[in-house]
C-alpha cells in the first residue's frame, strides 16, 4: 500500500515521469535486481532483472498516467490518500497498484531458481513509440526475452479473478479525404458533389459485416468516428469531403488487409481520394497452454474465481510483447481506470499481490 501509495505521488502524466521510476528503481535494486535505465524519444524505460537461469518470468506495466480531468476530485488525485479502506489517485488502478502488487509479491519471495524481470515504460498512455517496443528489442539484443510475460492492466470489470486477457483486438484508424468539383448547388451538372460520394461509401462500408468472429474473439467493429466538411454556405457544394473511421479486428484479418479492403471501397465511390491508415496494432492470440493454465491455477487459488480466458478491450502493450513471447494480462478492478476519484480497495491490492506471489511459485517450479 505504501508503494502504492508513492507510485501515485508521482504526477507521472504522459510523457512525464515525476520521480514514478525512481520508486520503481529503489524498490527493485533493494530486492538484488539489476536496474537498466533506457530513455527512447524522450520516455524513460526500465528494465529489472533478478537471476539470469530460465525459466524467466517477466512483469510488464507502466507509471505514467492520463491526465486527471477537469471534473473536480473528492481528494487530490497525486495525493495517494486512504479513506473508506480504498487509495485514492490517478494511476491506482491503471496501473500503478499492480506494480506495486508486483514488486511487493517480489520482496516476499527469497531468490529461487530461473529468474524475474520487470518492464516498466513511461509511455503506455500516450503514443507508445518510445516505450516498450523500444525496450524489447533493446532485451532481444541482449538475450533478456522472457518464457513468459505477465502484463498487470486492469482486467477485471467487477471483481478480482474474473478475466485474464490472452489476446486483443487489432485496431486500425483511418482518415480519408475525397474531392471533387466546388461549385453553386443551383447548378448540379457543374459540380462533383465530394459529400455525396463520401456519404454513400460510408454507408457500404458501416453495413458491411466482415466477419462472424471466432473462436477467442468477437466480430470485427468498424466505426465512423468523424465526418468533416467545413462548408459554412448553403449555396456552395464544397471541393471536399474528410472522414475519419476505426476498425476493431480479429485474427482473421490484419492491418494490410483491411486498409486495401477500404481503398477498394472509397474506390467504388470517389474518383478522386486520399486514404491514410495507421495500424497501432495487429490481433494476437496466446492459445490457452501451460502458462496460462498456471497463471489461472494461481488466481483461483487466491480468490476461488476460475477466470474467464478473453480478448475484448482496447489495446494495450502486450501487442509488442507478442511479437516476442507468450503473453496474458491480469491486474486489478478496472471500473474506475480513468475516471475522477480513481481508486483501488486496500484488500484488493493485498489479495493481488498473493496472487502473484502464486504467480512467482508456479513459473518457479
Amino acid at each position: 500500500v505504501a508503494l502504492a501509495q508513492s507510485l501515485i505521488r508521482c504526477a507521472s502524466v504522459t510523457p512525464a515521469d515525476a520521480g514514478a521510476l525512481d520508486v520503481v528503481t529503489r524498490a527493485a535494486a533493494g530486492m538484488g535486481f539489476t536496474v537498466h535505465r533506457l530513455m527512447y524519444d524522450g520516455t524513460p524505460n526500465l528494465f529489472c532483472r533478478r537471476g539470469a537461469g530460465g525459466p524467466h518470468l517477466c512483469f510488464a506495466g507502466h507509471t505514467d498516467v492520463v491526465p486527471p480531468g477537469t471534473t473536480a476530485w473528492s481528494a487530490d488525485p497525486f495525493g495517494g490518500e486512504i479513506r473508506d479502506g480504498a487509495v485514492f489517485g490517478r494511476g491506482a488502478c491503471d496501473m500503478k497498484g499492480a506494480v506495486a502488487a508486483f514488486l511487493a509479491a517480489v520482496s516476499r519471495k527469497p531468490k529461487g531458481p530461473g529468474s524475474v524481470s520487470l518492464l516498466i515504460t513511461g509511455d503506455e498512455e500516450g503514443p507508445a513509440t518510445g516505450g516498450t517496443v523500444r525496450v524489447l528489442q533493446w532485451m532481444a539484443e541482449r538475450g533478456h526475452i522472457p518464457d513468459f510475460c505477465l502484463v498487470g492492466e486492469p482486467t477485471n470489470p467487477n471483481c478480482l479473478g474474473e478475466v485474464v486477457k490472452i489476446g486483443r483486438r487489432g485496431s486500425i484508424n483511418a482518415r480519408v479525404t475525397v474531392t471533387g468539383v466546388q461549385g453553386h448547388v443551383a447548378y448540379p451538372a457543374r459540380v462533383d458533389n465530394p459529400v455525396h460520394r463520401l456519404v454513400a461509401a460510408l454507408a457500404e462500408i458501416a453495413a458491411t459485416r466482415l466477419d462472424e468472429g471466432t473462436e477467442w474473439f468477437e466480430p470485427t467493429s468498424l466505426q465512423v468516428t468523424s465526418v468533416d466538411v467545413g462548408n459554412t454556405a448553403t449555396n456552395l457544394v464544397p471541393a471536399s469531403a474528410t472522414a475519419r473511421l476505426n476498425i476493431r479486428f480479429n485474427d482473421r484479418h490484419t492491418g494490410a488487409s483491411l486498409e486495401a479492403w477500404l481503398r477498394n471501397m472509397f474506390a467504388r465511390h470517389a474518383k478522386d481520394f486520399i486514404l491514410e491508415a495507421a495500424i497501432s496494432g495487429e490481433a494476437f492470440l496466446t492459445a490457452p497452454g501451460s502458462e496460462t493454465t498456471r497463471l489461472a491455477a494461481a488466481i483461483e487459488q487466491v480468490t476461488g474465481i476460475v477466470p474467464k480466458m478473453d480478448t475484448g478491450g482496447g489495446t494495450s502493450d502486450a501487442r509488442f510483447i507478442s511479437r516476442y513471447c507468450p503473453v496474458a494480462e491480469f491486474g486489478l478492478v478496472g471500473a474506475t481506470m480513468h475516471m475522477t476519484d480513481e481508486n483501488v480497495p486496500v484488500a484488493d491490492l493485498e489479495m493481488l499481490t498473493q496472487i502473484y506471489e502464486a504467480v512467482l511459485d508456479a513459473f518457479a517450479a
